[in-house]
């Protein structure tokens, strides 16, 4: 009976809901469906997101061709396909040959001749280069170092240049470093902007590095060449300058413009542009306080526009080229904005045309017209898949540090930010140790995705960051552990006096110098920080100065070897291996088996102490990834477990 009673109040209910709903919908109007939710940023979207490369200006000048990159997570690899679009209707088309399209730059101007180069073996180094009888041996014999280089072993091959008749075989070329144990293109990321042809195609002009084995892993001395094809005379173009000498580029009238630092071993050192003209150097960038990054000439070969760091953004620049007269080269900031200017790659007209990003958005190809001031998004590869994504709001916040100094730092806020809630908050920690922090885009350390997993990440422009003058970007040398560490500290404490920011859940990761960041922090941070992520980390510095490869590199920032007393400093105070008894917050380690830059054995080191002190530890261990991780499939797996160690610990 009494089951009866329920069921009837129960139709009751409903019919005197639905009259209600019907008297109201004749009494008000109709309401909108709201807009539909837009996703939040997650590992799966962000390997949705398309690659954007730029290849160049056609040969009419009329089209940017371009090339996009689409991973296909499925297979574990990229699929492209090259367009192009027209620069002033906006149109696109599918290209199926890009070289019928482009300058072919390998080409001499006058026609004759083309440029090649290829990796030639020059030095025995396996076990049957020795032993011609023992040709399945696997041994390799090193008798200095450069024994390997970033990823890849020295198997005796080195990347020379050819050139011959541009109707001619390749094979028939000839190699001008013949018999050298020199590069060019350089190892391992040089390309064919390593080397060109002079205006008057009677001579190449290259870029090496003309030291081998021990010395050379010490140098960072490379130099501009030049090569008569008529003789087979080479002359170096910039003897007198011992540091990096790069990125050859001539002018309508014959100038020769490139990339120079001064200092020898010292890899982040300011990098000023120079001209050669008429056999005298000038250095258009001399007077100026910030470090540029790449270039091109203007059309009529009297200023040049350039890229550079400056106020946590890359922004386009423009200076002018005196020549032989006793004004001072002026240089000249052009655009300014919350966004990445990456790389310029043509001029036409009253356009410079380049890849934006921001840390939001990944690249896509605009124009800059230099008379209006006016953008003009070209590619719209990504337009549609991020008009469903929300965005995560970035600010700027300027942060005293404990010497006194203004120091920027972004903050990433979660889409949908509620300055009324408390969000978990993750202090990142920028690698380089000397790259700027800016509107980057990254498939890995990607802001805008750990922000939409309801993170704030609070990340700052630190001792040690391009943009900020050449003084703030050398402080980090020789000082690991010194004031870009409080730097660090500063920004999270100041972050963490807003009343949205849960003190309780705060969270420290980075990779490279920032994994060493990390692992430094473990042991100076005074319960501030309740977990940490280190991906390839300098953890033993005494470990760290025996297997890398580049040891200029620890030369210059570690001021040289552990056995040296002079040094003791850095070895004693800022090695993360004398604070591990000071561990004790969680710990997720990553580590690149192929990462000959941070070697494994920093990685393995610490996960080993981390264990062994009985702490909450994983290691994530990327046989086949180096410094960096490629495959789409092992970056997936990276995005996953990284937000999965956050949840568990955070």
């Amino acid at each position: 009976m009494q089951n009866f009673r329920y069921l009837f109040v129960i139709m009751f209910a409903v019919q005197f809901l639905a009259c209600n709903a019907q008297k109201a919908a004749v009494q008000k109007p109709a309401i909108k469906p709201a807009e539909p939710t837009k996703l939040a940023m997650s590992p799966e979207l962000l390997w949705d997101v398309k690659r954007v490369t730029g290849l160049g200006l056609s040969k009419d000048d009329n089209y940017i061709v371009y090339k996009v990159s689409t991973p296909q997570v499925s297979e574990n690899s990229f699929s492209s396909k090259t367009y192009k679009v027209n620069i002033q209707s906006g149109i696109v088309e599918d290209v199926t040959n890009p070289s019928n399209e482009l300058h072919d730059r390998n080409l001499s101007p006058d026609g004759k001749y083309k440029l090649a180069d290829r990796a030639v073996k020059v030095e025995p180094v396996h076990g049957f280069d020795f032993h011609p009888d023992l040709q399945k041996s696997t041994a390799q014999i090193y008798t200095s170092l450069d024994y390997r280089h970033w990823d890849t072993w020295n198997d005796g091959t080195y990347n020379h240049v050819l050139f011959g008749s541009a109707t001619a075989a390749d094979s028939t070329y000839k190699d001008i470093l013949e018999g050298m144990p020199y590069n060019c293109p350089q190892k391992p990321f040089g390309g064919s902007e390593d080397y060109i042809w002079s205006p008057d195609s009677k001579s190449i002009v290259y870029v090496s590095k003309k030291s081998k084995g021990t010395q050379a892993v010490q140098s960072t001395n490379t130099d501009l060449y030049q090569y008569n094809i008529a003789t087979g005379n080479t002359t170096n173009l910039t003897e007198a300058n011992k540091g990096y000498d790069v990125a050859p580029s001539y002018s309508i009238s014959g100038d020769l413009a490139y990339l120079s630092m001064a200092t020898d071993g010292y890899e982040a050192d300011k990098n000023d542009l120079k001209v050669i003209s008429k056999g005298i150097t000038y250095n258009l960038t001399a007077q100026w306080d910030e470090s540029v990054q790449s270039f091109i000439w203007a059309k009529n070969g009297k200023n040049l526009f350039f890229t550079a760091a400056v106020d946590g953004t890359l922004q386009l620049f423009e200076v002018d080229f005196p020549g032989m007269t006793r004004k001072l080269p002026t240089v000249r900031q052009l655009t300014k904005g919350d966004w990445d200017v990456n790389d310029i790659i043509g001029l036409t007209g009253d356009l410079i045309i380049v890849s934006r990003v921001s840390m939001n958005r990944a690249a896509e190809i605009y124009s800059y017209n230099t008379v209006s001031q006016k953008w003009t998004q070209l590619t719209n590869v990504n337009t549609d898949l991020y008009k469903n994504i929300a965005e995560a709001k970035t600010e700027r916040r300027y942060v005293t540090t404990t010497d006194g100094k203004q120091m920027l730092v972004w903050v990433v806020y979660p889409p949908g930010f509620d300055p009324n809630k408390k969000y978990p908050t993750l202090l990142y920690c920028q690698g380089g140790p000397q790259s700027a922090l800016t509107q980057f885009y990254s498939y890995r350390w990607n802001l805008h995705l750990m922000a939409s997993q309801g993170y704030i990440v609070v990340a700052p422009n630190r001792r040690g960051m391009p943009g900020h003058g050449v003084a703030w970007n050398h402080e980090i040398s020789k000082d690991w552990g010194g004031q870009n560490i409080q730097d660090y500290l500063s920004a999270i404490d100041d972050v963490s006096k807003e009343t949205y920011v849960d003190k309780s859940r705060l969270g420290a990761v980075g990779a490279s110098y920032g994994g060493y960041s990390v692992f430094y922090l473990a042991g100076i941070h005074n319960k501030r920080f309740k977990t940490f992520i280190a991906h390839d980390g300098s953890f033993n510095l005494y470990s760290m100065y025996g297997s890398t490869e580049e040891i200029f590199f620890v030369n210059y920032d570690f001021g040289g070897p552990y056995w040296e007393e002079k040094n003791s400093k850095t070895y004693r105070d800022f090695n993360p291996v004398h604070h591990v008894q000071k561990w004790d917050t969680p710990i997720y380690i990553i580590q690149g088996g192929r990462d000959y830059r941070i070697p494994e054995n920093q990685g393995l080191e610490a996960f080993t102490a981390a264990q062994l002190k009985g702490l909450k530890s994983k290691l994530l261990y990327l046989p086949d990834e180096n410094h960096w991780v490629i495959k789409p499939q092992n970056s997936l797996v990276w995005q996953r477990e990284f937000f999965k160690w956050l949840k568990e610990t955070l």
